[in-house]
């Protein structure tokens, strides 16, 4: 198989790949999409909105949340310009350098997104084991630092096996079987030793997708030891009920997370439809539920953004 270097010289672009096998329906199937995109955008913009307007909410559970639907606005600008123009104009190819900027963004806010429902656990587990000390432990400057923690953290994760694959010589063959630039996707095409990329990939996948969900695991045994050890039912029912919307956001990352990466590994002779679709609910799940989630469970957040649509009814 001939290879391509990846230089100037050689202009490549890679192209992606719509819905396999119903390449004829896109201008159907880009009409949930479209509604998809526009519940991620309208959702975390307004709870965003509703956290900056409500100065009662100026609090680290929220400040959290911020990050989260930041996160989420993120993934979703990342994925849009790709997805939508190909399944409306069919426009396939990528360039080379677009392809990577994505691949940066993509795999950043993922991360990104795990990171801050890590930081999200610690919260609840300070806020309901150590209530006294909740205001004097995650001070606006705590949180700030690990907010550029998160920042750095995802960054440093990406970078390397993004300057890893750049340096490495593509195949012939530019097609990628997603419509966004995925790592596991884009290494496939590569014609040379990738052994090296793989370990940094396995050692990645250690360190976020199985540390993190550990970590998260166990603040939530810290959290359950706590409250089975009080006297009241109410009282627990209360502290559960009060994760309960961080639980569910991290079910929504997490199982799509796993199911692709299992699905890359253990199912490469699956059909393409299979593969498309584990990404498209990876990558869609958690900007597109988190917002409901959190409006449906969080009594705050309901009524902020009731006062914000009253507001603008009386104006």
């Amino acid at each position: 198989m001939s290879k391509v270097i990846n230089t100037t010289k050689h202009p490549f672009y890679f192209i992606l790949t719509g819905i396999p096998e119903y390449e004829d329906f896109h201008i159907w199937i880009s009409i949930p999409f479209s509604c998809l995109y526009t519940v991620s955008i309208l959702g975390n913009t307004t709870i965003l909105t509703v956290i900056r307007k409500q100065p009662s909410l100026h609090q680290p559970m929220y400040l959290f949340l911020s990050m989260l639907a930041l996160t989420d606005l993120g993934l979703t600008f990342t994925t849009l310009p790709t997805l939508m123009p190909l399944l409306w104009l069919n426009v396939r190819k990528i360039s080379f350098e677009a392809c990577f900027a994505q691949f940066f963004f993509l795999h950043g806010f993922s991360f990104m997104e795990s990171s801050v429902l890590l930081a999200m656990s610690f919260d609840r587990y300070v806020a309901i084991c150590r209530p006294l000390h909740y205001a004097t432990i995650l001070t606006n400057e705590v949180i700030g630092r690990i907010g550029i923690a998160i920042i750095c953290r995802s960054v440093l994760a990406v970078l390397p096996s993004l300057f890893l694959l750049k340096r490495l010589p593509f195949c012939s063959s530019h097609l990628l079987s997603h419509s966004y630039c995925l790592h596991q996707d884009m290494i496939r095409l590569v014609c040379s030793d990738i052994r090296f990329n793989s370990w940094y990939g396995f050692v990645l996948v250690l360190l976020i997708i199985v540390l993190d969900p550990l970590l998260i695991v166990l603040s939530y045994s810290l959290i359950l030891k706590s409250i089975l050890s009080t006297a009241s039912w109410t009282e627990r029912l209360r502290a559960l009920n009060n994760c309960l919307s961080h639980i569910l956001a991290v079910l929504v990352l997490y199982v799509p997370m796993v199911g692709l990466s299992m699905t890359h590994r253990f199912a490469r002779n699956a059909p393409p439809l299979v593969h498309v679709t584990m990404a498209n609910i990876y990558l869609l799940a958690p900007p597109v539920m988190n917002p409901i989630i959190y409006s449906v469970k969080t009594k705050q957040i309901r009524q902020g953004i009731a006062r914000l649509l009253s507001q603008r009814n009386t104006h």
